[in-house]
């Protein structure tokens, strides 16, 4: 064996080692990308379901409070509002979420002064509903945030960040809230 075909050898498997290195970063991003999207899609499930349950929960308070038609409307609309700002991106969705947070909080604060509602067995099974949403949400949201800012590290850290570059991935978006009130899931008090 000549000292060229030795060369050949080196360089072709450097060639290929740098190949498999290249295909190993590239399949780590790739599933951390899908893990951000089904975290994302975790999120979604759990707001879907909050939406379903605000319909029912405002027709049983409207049932009971004559004089609370401003604060039902509000929440109806931020129910609105938050699922037409899904899949208008993250910071859309995130401030949609916090109007309604904000608004089922001053509904349930309204609930306080009716003791004939707040005894209500349709109330209660509503209020249970979204009190184990909220916790779904919130842990599906934490989950969110773990698996983004895995993944961005691992975008962001070098070598990487070459691979990524190369393949056009970029960082994905937190899931935060602005409004500190919506920070909270709606106090429950019976």
């Amino acid at each position: 064996m000549g000292a060229g075909t030795i060369i050949l050898i080196v360089v072709g498997s450097f060639i290929v080692l740098l190949i498999l290195w290249l295909v190993a970063k590239y399949n780590v991003l790739v599933r951390l990308r899908n893990q951000v999207r089904n975290a994302w899609a975790q999120i979604d499930v759990q707001l879907k379901r909050r939406w379903d349950l605000i319909p029912n929960l405002v027709e049983t308070v409207k049932g009971y409070t004559k004089h609370e038609a401003e604060t039902l409307q509000k929440v109806t609309e931020a129910r609105n509002l938050a699922q037409r700002a899904a899949g208008q991106g993250i910071a859309k969705q995130a401030e949609a979420e916090s109007l309604l947070s904000g608004a089922l909080g001053r509904l349930l604060a309204v609930v306080e002064a009716y003791p004939d509602l707040k005894a209500n067995q349709n109330y209660l099974a509503l209020q249970e509903e979204l009190t184990s949403t909220e916790n779904k949400i919130g842990f599906s949201r934490q989950f969110y945030n773990d698996t983004v800012m895995r993944f961005n590290t691992t975008i962001q850290m070098f070598p990487t960040t070459i691979v990524a570059g190369m393949f056009h991935f970029s960082t994905a978006e937190l899931f935060e809230l602005k409004d500190q009130a919506a920070r909270e899931a709606p106090k429950v008090q019976f």
